[in-house]
């Protein structure tokens, strides 16, 4: 293909990317969802060129900068307090699934090697971050339901991947040693986390001294991509050490990043992340067309049809097993006198065991396998079709199964509410506010600030006693906020079209007026009843 005709294809996808997601939102139907089924139809139309995605570049591509997102906005604390449901989820889980779904596959297809087998449950036991993310968003968990997702999402690749791997070579040479394989991967996660624990903090050191917004917000862009590449490079874990580096990156970048690099940043890496995000999806829908084209539709559908729907039926019904299992043994512990951790309860279980989607990991990992394999077209085959029944299956349908059984919220409070948090706040800046008002001689001398500050600390501290009591005269008086925004808007956009202000002059009101209107729609919307008074401000 011309260079010239790949770059138009891009520039198609991207359209039917944004045409997919509308689509989505105007149906309610999840956008991963669309645009896997999208990608796979477009694929088929004629005259668009087959698309191969190369497993190595879509795992380096695509992976890094959405596991760093993950990370660098992971709730740290409630992530160290559910660490061990984390680690069951991701190691556990996945080796159970792993093993599981070998043993069906070689029920179904005798003649295929039990490492070929473990293979394929290696390839599709990790739920996807990707996958994971694309749902998460849109739904509202209770907070350890949503740290135990978040947690699994962002390691179990690697567990997934190592267990290929040892699968994979005791395939090609008819050897395993499962003390071997378990050092490995300890020495590969250590690894990992030393790799990405050194990149972090560098990234983190060079930032501080970076004295360009660009330059900052495209370092801190290039770390995910140099953590991975690091770690893959010392031959461990490329996953760990990005997450790690996330991880070390989102809890120092409220010192290192001033407000303005962290809100132009912010806006430029939604867009990236969403601009990967949909772009996995929609090549994971054209990469059926290759995938088909390989196999042939009749044996795709018909000598495949019965392996491919028990390694389904394995992959959905392992992770219920494994969920409730260990709910069963949590509640034993619990009655005999453990008090931690304590069981999820049923309702959380469900939402838990049906949040296992399927993505780009397993796809590349499946294109990846030697041509040599035995079962290789048929795993392909598998793969696919796992990533499609639980993007499609699962994830369009677990909002409304959360709607349905409404997971209960058992984590204890917090010990300071965001209210309480927020009066603690405007007692500090009343304080220093106190303190700078008056010259050296104990004149005072900025009257009006510290009225000012004064008023609005008696206002939140009466917006914390009693929250819900305020709300209404909050949103009333940000709806008035943005009216006025509106008007400001509206005449500073006549001054410049009848030509009496400059440019510079419309740009820099323009940005004074929408700072007030993003302030003003995020503490009047629906953040207005975790986020404080307006009236206060």
């Amino acid at each position: 293909m011309h260079p010239v005709e790949t770059f138009e294809l891009i520039l198609i996808l991207f359209a039917a990317v944004i045409a997919l997601h509308w689509a989505a939102a105007k149906l309610d139907f999840l956008p991963s969802a669309a645009l896997l089924l999208g990608g796979g139809a477009l694929a088929f139309l004629p005259h668009i060129p087959k698309i191969s995605l190369d497993p190595e570049l879509a795992l380096v591509l695509f992976l890094p900068p959405l596991l760093m997102d993950g990370a660098y906005y992971a709730a740290l604390g409630r992530l160290r307090r559910h660490l061990p449901g984390i680690l069951s989820l991701a190691l556990g889980a996945v080796v159970f699934t792993t093993l599981v779904v070998g043993a069906v596959l070689h029920a179904l297809v005798p003649g295929l090697p039990w490492a070929a087998c473990f293979a394929l449950g290696a390839i599709v036991s990790p739920p996807d971050a990707i996958a994971a993310r694309s749902v998460l968003q849109r739904v509202r968990l209770p907070r350890r339901l949503s740290a135990l997702l978040e947690g699994e999402s962002l390691l179990n690749d690697a567990t997934g991947l190592v267990l290929f791997r040892f699968a994979v070579a005791a395939t090609l040479t008819g050897s395993f040693d499962g003390l071997a394989a378990g050092t490995s991967f300890l020495l590969l996660a250590l690894g990992g986390v030393l790799v990405g624990t050194a990149i972090g903090f560098a990234g983190v050191a060079i930032l501080r001294r970076l004295p360009d917004q660009t330059l900052i917000v495209a370092t801190a862009t290039l770390l995910s991509w140099a953590a991975y590449l690091a770690g893959e490079a010392a031959h461990v874990s490329g996953v760990i050490a990005t997450v790690v580096a996330g991880i070390i990156f989102g809890w120092h970048q409220h010192e290192v990043l001033p407000a303005r690099v962290r809100m132009q940043g912010t806006a430029f890496w939604r867009t990236l992340v969403f601009s990967l995000e949909a772009l996995v999806f929609i090549l994971i829908g054209f990469s059926l067309r290759g995938v088909l084209d390989r196999v042939g539709f009749e044996r795709a559908f018909t000598a495949m049809a019965l392996p491919v729907a028990g390694i389904v039926v394995a992959v959905l019904l392992t992770r219920f097993a494994w969920v409730f299992g260990s709910e069963l043994l949590l509640g034993v512990l619990h009655r005999a006198g453990l008090r931690q951790p304590r069981p999820l309860g049923w309702r959380q279980a469900v939402v838990l065991s049906w949040a296992g989607m399927r993505g780009v990991v397993t796809l590349a990992v499946a294109l990846s396998l030697p041509t040599q394999m035995p079962g290789r077209d048929l795993m392909l085959v598998s793969a696919f079709a796992v990533i499609l029944a639980t993007v499609v299956l699962q994830g369009a349908s677990l909002g409304w199964l959360i709607r349905r059984v409404r997971p209960e919220d058992r984590d204890p409070p917090p010990r300071v509410s965001l209210a309480e948090a927020e009066a603690a706040i405007a007692r500090a800046k009343r304080t220093l506010v106190e303190l700078r008002a008056y010259d050296e001689n104990g004149a005072l001398v900025h009257p009006r600030l510290l009225e000012e500050y004064r008023k609005r600390d008696q206002v939140t501290e009466r917006y914390a006693g009693d929250a819900g009591a305020y709300m209404p005269g909050i949103r009333a008086h940000f709806e008035i906020v943005l009216a006025a925004v509106g008007a400001g808007r509206a005449e500073l956009l006549r001054l410049h079209r009848q030509g009496l202000i400059e440019d510079e002059v419309l740009h820099d009101l323009e940005r004074d007026l929408d700072l007030e209107e993003i302030g003003a729609v995020f503490q009047g919307g629906e953040e207005a009843e975790v986020h404080g008074p307006g009236e206060a401000r």
